[in-house]
């Protein structure tokens, strides 16, 4: 299979490098297995070569979505003969740059030629695959590409390499192919080899599950035009945020459980006073609720959420109890609530129907920030355990799906710390 797909990549990459023969040599550029909307997806008054608007082969423009700024920096993947990199670099201004992304070295020559012509100083031109992007990690402001995500042979990689080369806050603006969630598999077939979609289209679901995977948010999908039965032009939109979710893994150990200490150094935690070992952690914790947040701007983790099995019995099968840490050096910052967001998202869609825990009643923060994710207080446990050679009360609090599980137990007891 891989074999295969590589086949096919290398023959998108020998049609668009004749496609680039026939624009240097001065003829029309048509491709003909393709549903190009080319230089007719852009205004008139452009003002761009010749060469860089007759050999357009996209299926949008990306740049009109893009939200572009003075200053910013974008990269273009799959830039072809540089259409979208020159308006681009036009947008972003004398402060800004734009780099054009291509594997075939015929259209990087033509690109470059176009870019000269246009006196275009803010724009570069690198050869690569837009599964392994050469440039570092949080360099550009803005991702953008014109109907080349569908011809990749890994579109997973091919976005994380998006997500890896974006700033936090920066901006991820497509065209592409997609595909109808519920179209027959032959049909598909048919369908992207009559449009040129030789590697297969992602559907649209597909495509927000890749990219929220990733980490992307504020994913947007719009479609424009059908270019066959069952497929449709599309802008895709996402945001890299500042902080990002993501599952917990092995190679996180040490800033979880760094986070972890902390926490309980604060003393209102919980009554452990050491974080454990790594193996007890995680042996301890259901796999597929554990998640950490992330400061995109550094890679640190700076929170975590996890859920245990609260017994073996089967009829608490639906019942979970967790803990959420975040850095004390990063409260404030909503990290507690995109934890708590996670986990829910990932215990309701694995059927799980409560999760409780007990805080500390002096803990307001945390009985706050649960309040707010949908937990009620149900009691107080008087005098559960020890602490620092004190005995302490535990509010006891839960949440109950109102997806799985049934309807929500009645409003939850006033509240217990005034």
């Amino acid at each position: 299979m891989a074999d295969d797909i590589d086949d096919r990549r290398t023959e998108v990459l020998r049609r668009y490098a004749g496609l680039a023969l026939t624009a240097q040599a001065g003829q029309p550029v048509t491709d003909t297995s393709a549903d190009c909307l080319g230089s007719n997806a852009y205004p008139c008054d452009t003002d761009i070569p010749e060469g860089a608007l007759g050999a357009s082969l996209g299926c949008g423009n990306p740049v009109a979505v893009a939200d572009l700024r003075p200053g910013d920096t974008v990269l273009d993947l799959g830039s072809g003969a540089g259409l979208d990199v020159l308006l681009s670099a036009r947008r972003v201004g004398p402060t800004g740059k734009a780099y054009g992304l291509d594997g075939t070295p015929e259209m990087i020559a033509l690109a470059r030629a176009n870019a000269a012509e246009a006196e275009a100083t803010n724009a570069e031109f690198l050869h690569g695959h837009i599964e392994d992007v050469p440039l570092p990690d949080r360099a550009v402001d803005v991702v953008i590409s014109n109907c080349v995500i569908n011809l990749s042979a890994d579109k997973p990689r091919a976005l994380a390499e998006a997500y890896r080369v974006l700033k936090p806050g920066g901006r991820f603006g497509v065209s592409d192919i997609i595909a109808d969630d519920d179209l027959e598999p032959f049909r598909r077939q048919e369908a992207e080899r009559s449009v040129g979609c030789t590697i297969g289209t992602l559907t649209e679901a597909d495509y927000r599950a890749h990219l929220t995977a990733t980490g992307f948010t504020d994913i947007r999908v719009t479609r424009t035009s059908p270019p066959a039965e069952g497929l449709h032009s599309a802008i895709i939109q996402a945001t890299k945020p500042e902080i990002a979710v993501r599952p917990m893994r092995d190679d996180d150990a040490a800033q979880v459980l760094a986070v972890y200490q902390a926490g309980l150094d604060g003393g209102q935690a919980g009554f452990e006073t050491t974080a454990p070992a790594w193996e007890t952690f995680t042996t301890a914790k259901l796999p597929g609720h554990r998640h950490v947040a992330v400061d995109t701007a550094s890679d640190e983790v700076i929170g975590w959420v996890a859920a245990s099995a609260v017994s073996d019995r089967c009829v608490y099968a639906g019942v979970v109890e967790h803990s959420v840490y975040v850095s004390p050096a990063h409260h404030g910052r909503g990290v507690g609530t995109l934890l708590l967001n996670a986990l829910i998202d990932s215990t309701e869609a694995a059927g799980i129907w409560t999760i409780q825990s007990g805080v500390f009643p002096e803990n307001i923060a945390s009985l706050r920030l649960h309040e707010k994710a949908g937990f009620r207080r149900v009691g107080i446990r008087e005098r559960i355990g020890r602490h620092h050679d004190r005995w302490r009360n535990v509010v006891f609090i839960e949440r109950r799906s109102k997806i799985a599980g049934g309807a929500t137990p009645p409003v939850a007891i006033a509240n217990l710390d005034q």
